[in-house]
């Protein structure tokens, strides 16, 4: 291979595929970009829930159950 991994990823199933490629790749031959167009603005607070699901999995914080955080 002659460069980083790119993964596209959205929701539970993409957080999935972003920890299991984080898995046999070393750091620095993987790129995720993670989707975005969910995101939302609730009281003031800005939300990014696919962003948060592949944070909390790659972290080994996400829900066994429900897949997010």
């Amino acid at each position: 291979m002659t460069g980083p991994v790119l993964a596209l990823a959205g929701g539970v199933g993409g957080a999935k595929l972003a920890w299991g490629l984080a898995q046999i790749l070393a750091p620095e031959e993987l790129v995720i970009v993670v989707n975005t167009g969910d995101d939302a603005t609730f009281h003031g607070l800005h939300v990014s829930p696919d962003v948060d699901t592949v944070m909390y999995t790659l972290a080994g914080l996400a829900n066994p159950e429900t897949g997010w955080g």
